[in-house]
């Protein structure tokens, strides 16, 4: 992962990007345990500023931002220099995810790695800043899989994160995204078992795209007549979701993606067990956080929660693409 020239990053930032080794390894929250375990972060932001946590979705690892056009960040639209969380007042924090596909210890080729909750991933960013000697986060900004692990953390250790921001991420899983995902898995486990994994994981990706963005935008984008092939008539939104699936499958283990998918299922959090003030953004066309558990989310949460509910042909990816809303909604839960 291309780290920017130095003479990009300002005399007044903190640039560290390293990897960790957890003294003693970690249990994990279904029962198994891991050792070693390395941590891949990285800490970037204004010389001594208040540190936040930020979490993407599972392919997002801890390039949050990057400072270098050439090489941008996963998040670089709202995160960086001005930018909706403006590192001339914060830190950032990223990591790579347990059990996925960067340099955080996870599957090697072929192998099964041990179920991982989004309590474990908490654990992991609390080890981190433990041998960073952060006391507290301002806050933990979590998107889809890295909302799940900020509520985890603001549940199970309230006294280290002043603030969660939840973005597309509820207290549960849906069934209806848990039979989606289920899919996906299968596809990519009986694609490992033909040696075929990163075949799978191209089909897998391609039908988690289908899922990600709303009806209206693939009727806006994609209404051109099929073309004809030796294989059979191809469709321009067919074309789309195979490049996304082609291009994932050339950066993602397919043992990784089986690893936090199930993960992501998984995910279960008790809303009047979170008394760390909240703010939640929910999406009204999100396929895979219906925005009745938002809601509920709210409702049953213990302390302060305040939910922004928001309309956006993006879906699930809104928190990627509507960047004024989460300018606004980031000075209101940071200031």
């Amino acid at each position: 992962m291309p780290l920017p020239d130095a003479s990009a990053v300002p005399a007044s930032y903190e640039w560290r990007d390293d990897v960790h080794a957890l003294p003693g390894g970690l249990d994990l929250h279904f029962g198994s345990r891991v050792e070693p375990v390395d941590v891949a972060y990285r800490l970037a932001g204004a010389r001594g500023a208040p540190v936040v946590a930020v979490l993407g979705g599972i392919s997002a690892g801890r390039s949050v931002f990057n400072l270098d056009p050439a090489a941008p960040g996963w998040w670089e639209d709202a995160i960086g220099p001005g930018r909706a969380l403006d590192t001339d007042r914060f830190r950032v924090l990223g990591i790579d995810f347990l059990g996925g596909s960067h340099r955080s210890t996870g599957p090697a080729k072929g192998e099964i790695f041990p179920s991982i909750s989004a309590f474990d991933q908490a654990k992991l960013l609390l080890a981190l800043m433990d041998l960073l000697g952060i006391e507290r986060l301002q806050a933990s900004l979590g998107a889809s899989y890295g909302g799940m692990v900020t509520l985890a953390l603001a549940q199970a250790h309230p006294a280290r994160i002043r603030h969660a921001v939840v973005l597309s991420a509820a207290h549960r899983t849906h069934p209806m995204s848990t039979a989606w995902r289920s899919v996906q898995r299968a596809i990519v486990r009986y694609a490992l078992s033909h040696g075929e994994g990163p075949r799978g994981l191209v089909l897998a990706r391609a039908l988690a795209m289908a899922t990600y963005r709303s009806a209206r935008e693939f009727e806006e984008r994609f209404p051109g007549p099929a073309e004809p092939t030796p294989e059979g008539f191809r469709f321009p939104v067919e074309s789309y979701l195979m490049a996304r699936g082609e291009s994932y499958a050339a950066v993602y283990k397919p043992e990784a993606f089986v690893c936090l998918s199930e993960s992501i299922d998984l995910h279960r959090v008790d809303p009047a067990a979170i008394r760390v003030p909240t703010t939640l953004l929910g999406v009204q066309e999100d396929q895979l956080v219906p925005i009745a558990d938002m809601r509920e989310l709210r409702d049953r949460h213990a302390g302060n929660c305040s939910l922004v509910e928001i309309s956006s042909i993006y879906g699930h990816d809104a928190f990627l693409k509507e960047t004024d809303v989460l300018r606004d909604l980031l000075a209101r839960a940071l200031d």
